[in-house]
């Protein structure tokens, strides 16, 4: 390509890599590429010069390029610059159809569409009533199976702004729908129908306008936030009007509040004071509540403190804007005491929206004996000022256990005036010391800090194995999960350096188990780029009258290691028994060695946590977190590391059965539980040593049926006299106990190769 006149010196490494012979890209690149740069990461440049040189060869002229050039930095700015891959894959399939015209105007209309729906999320939907449109209208003129593109398309496209400032996408799509269903096989009634050129389309669109629409009022609410509640945070749309699955509900993150795109009028309250009533409902629970731990308690338990927390909340914002009672009230449900039979129905949704009704109203009228008794003492703890978080949790535990039936474990659940759509889903109420099933639909995993209330978390229970009668004892042992307390973490720094040569070794055995980088895919029908050279193929032979080929696209897997591991430390009282020969305690040799090992395990990428156990009896097994698995090995870890102290007895069976909870949950073809231990499992108030080494051997076959592979490191001279009816072959003996730093991450990487 030869030197511009148009581009300036400081835009020309960007217009060599675009590579176009456009002239009319060149008049105008210079500009957009400063908007680009101005809007856009480093990473979004690039990805925008590689999608726009894309577009530029698809062979479409120069129109949508052009388009693309002058509208993403827009769109980036309104939805976010992650949005391109999904933009880019409607291109895609509409370049691989007969709609390759419609790709300009889709591009033109882009950033006014963006601006409207300000989400991803929500141009994601838009482009699924796109795809939807493109696929069900292509090629059926008059029943035939034919060539033609969607005759409505480009209309749509250019009507898609004015449309989505008077409808919601629920609306959109419907009135995409009627279009489709009725004139799918009329070409031009087609096109005056996204025209909105006939009758019966802006008829359909009257009837489909309804509600407050969040984008006409968001500056209103922007200036109610900051007004009465000293807030100001982005407003971000969802829409109702897609089968997901959760269920939307409203909820706030460090990216904004999450409100529905729009709110109907009731008998009672207007749209705009639904969406008023939902930010208020929310600056309270960022203002008054505290995050819980909730690891260890029940869906009962949880949504007991969730409907007492949210009527706390409340309860503050009433006093604080009486006139917020009004709306709260008008908007909540009032169930009859008796609507629900427990006969029939789970009724446990049904009661909590009867508890949160009494709770809000004091002329609720109901006359249950518990209600009233639970309800007057709500209200006096908020009357003394003492109604905190972690205060109305621990009164909703006494309800949850006063209340619960065991029909409310029944499938058949009353769904009947219980929901109170203007509260969020309690998703900032929550933090979890492990990743979990729990947290898949939270957008954002919050750290744990230590908190007073990680120990008095409730107990998990487990069964335990009795060999004299072949049968699982049920909910015999309390396991308490704990976030371990921190230390110094230099002093693992110098654990570490101690090492130093040691480590240098391991580095040269890490760097032949790293995994290997990315490997092509290629000949894909569907795939996360285009394959040029096949894509060049196909087109050539397209030009000369052969069928091309279709598979132009390529994909990529990581062709590597893909192993979740678990690492779980004994901390029974013999680790405090000094090594032969050595001042050294075994606990000290054990904090050197899993420091050389989680060390050695971020080196390869690999997730892993750390935890310690130590028993005192059946009712207390405790269980103490030191490294999770989302966790990095920083300063944080280290510190819990440096803290760890060894006490009690070795209760092993329900220490693993716990650690299988949070491993379980990983996604990893490859899941691995060490064990590292100096003795065989015992506890104070078991007499029969054969019963705890039994119990254990029925927990790793239990890992085992899981899909979790165990492998025990025992640091017992005698563990050859029971090591192996636990772990069968899956065992090694560290005789010199000194030489467990250099032993343990050997072993690690010998078990992964």
């Amino acid at each position: 390509m030869s030197e511009s006149a148009y581009i300036h010196p400081k835009m020309k490494a960007y217009w060599t890599r675009l590579n176009l012979a456009f002239p009319q890209v060149e008049e105008v690149f210079e500009e957009v590429m400063a908007e680009a740069l101005a809007v856009l990461t480093l990473p979004g440049v690039d990805a925008y010069l590689d999608a726009a040189a894309l577009i530029g060869r698809l062979g479409r002229g120069v129109d949508p390029v052009l388009a693309f050039l002058e509208e993403w930095p827009s769109t980036a700015h309104a939805v976010g610059e992650e949005a391109l891959p999904d933009v880019m894959a409607v291109v895609h399939k509409m370049q691989r159809s007969p709609n390759g015209k419609a790709i300009a105007p889709f591009l033109e209309t882009l950033a006014p569409v963006a601006r409207r729906l300000h989400a991803r999320e929500q141009l994601g939907h838009y482009l699924e009533i796109t795809l939807d449109f493109m696929e069900r209208t292509t090629g059926s003129i008059h029943g035939h199976h034919t060539t033609f593109a969607s005759p409505g398309m480009p209309a749509f496209f250019a009507q898609a702004p004015n449309l989505l400032s008077q409808l919601t996408l629920s609306g959109l799509k419907n009135w995409v729908e009627y279009g489709i269903r009725n004139y799918d096989n009329h070409p031009e009634r087609q096109v005056e129908y996204f025209s909105l050129k006939s009758a019966d389309s802006r008829a359909v669109m009257q009837r489909e306008r309804h509600g407050t629409l969040l984008s006409d009022v968001e500056r209103k609410l922007d200036l109610y936030l900051r007004a009465l509640w000293q807030e100001s945070e982005m407003l971000v749309p969802y829409s109702t009007a897609f089968d997901v699955h959760p269920r939307p509900m409203p909820y706030y993150d460090h990216l904004g509040m999450r409100l529905p795109d729009v709110y109907d009028d009731t008998d009672q309250v207007r749209g705009i004071d639904r969406y008023r009533a939902t930010l208020a409902h929310m600056v309270g629970h960022r203002r008054w509540s505290a995050p819980l731990v909730a690891d260890n308690w029940s869906p009962l338990q949880r949504m007991c403190v969730e409907v007492m927390e949210d009527c706390r909340i409340e309860t503050l914002l009433m006093r604080e804007y009486p006139g917020l009672a009004r709306i709260f009230l008008a908007l909540h449900p009032k169930p009859g005491e008796q609507d629900c039979d427990p006969k029939t129905h789970a009724c446990l949704r049904h009661r909590l929206a009867v508890f949160s009704r009494a709770l809000l109203d004091p002329d609720h009228g109901y006359q249950g004996k518990d209600l009233l008794e639970f309800v007057a003492r709500f209200h006096e703890l908020m009357a003394k000022g003492e109604g905190s978080t972690q205060a109305i949790a621990s009164l909703a535990l006494s309800y949850a256990a006063r209340t619960r039936r065991q029909s409310d474990q029944a499938a058949n659940v009353y769904f009947q005036d219980t929901v109170v759509d203007y509260r969020d889903d309690n998703r900032h109420l929550w933090r979890f010391i492990e990743e979990g099933d729990e947290e898949e639909t939270f957008d954002e995993k919050q750290p744990v800090e230590p908190q007073e209330e990680l120990n008095s978390l409730p107990p998990r229970h487990y069964p335990e194995w009795d060999y004299t009668s072949q049968t699982y004892r049920p909910d015999w042992v309390s396991v308490y999960g704990a976030l371990h307390p921190s230390g110094n973490p230099a002093t693992i720094e110098d654990l570490l350096a101690k090492h130093a040569g040691l480590a240098k070794r391991l580095k040269q055995m890490l760097d032949l188990l790293k995994p290997q980088e990315k490997v092509r895919i290629r000949y894909q029908e569907e795939g996360s780029e285009l394959d040029l050279d096949v894509a060049i193929r196909s087109l050539i032979d397209f030009k000369g009258g052969a069928t091309p080929d279709p598979r132009i696209n390529m994909s990529h897997r990581t062709d590597g290691r893909d192993i979740a591991v678990m690492l779980l430390l004994d901390l029974s009282e013999s680790l405090n028994d000094k090594v032969a020969g050595s001042q050294q305690t075994i606990l000290e040799l054990s904090q050197e060695a899993v420091s050389l090992l989680a060390w050695a395990i971020e080196r390869l990428g690999d997730p892993f946590a750390i935890a310690g156990f130590h028993s005192n009896t059946r009712h207390d097994v405790r269980y103490h977190h030191i490294k999770g698995f989302t966790e990095h090995w920083d300063d944080d870890v280290k510190g819990r590391l440096a803290a760890m102290e060894a006490g009690y007895s070795t209760r092993m069976g329900a220490a693993m059965r716990h650690a299988a909870h949070y491993l379980g949950a990983r996604k990893a073809d490859k899941k691995l539980m060490l064990v590292l231990t100096d003795g065989m499992p015992s506890d104070v108030d078991v007499h029969d040593e054969q019963l705890l080494i039994e119990d254990a051997t029925k927990a790793v076959q239990e890992l085992d049926q899981a899909g979790i592979f165990t492998y025990c490191i025992s640091l017992d001279p005698k563990a050859d006299d029971y090591v192996g009816d636990i772990f069968g072959q899956q065992f090694s003996v560290i005789d010199r106990i000194e030489r467990l730093p250099e032993r343990l991450p050997q072993l690690f990487m010998a078990l992964t190769k």
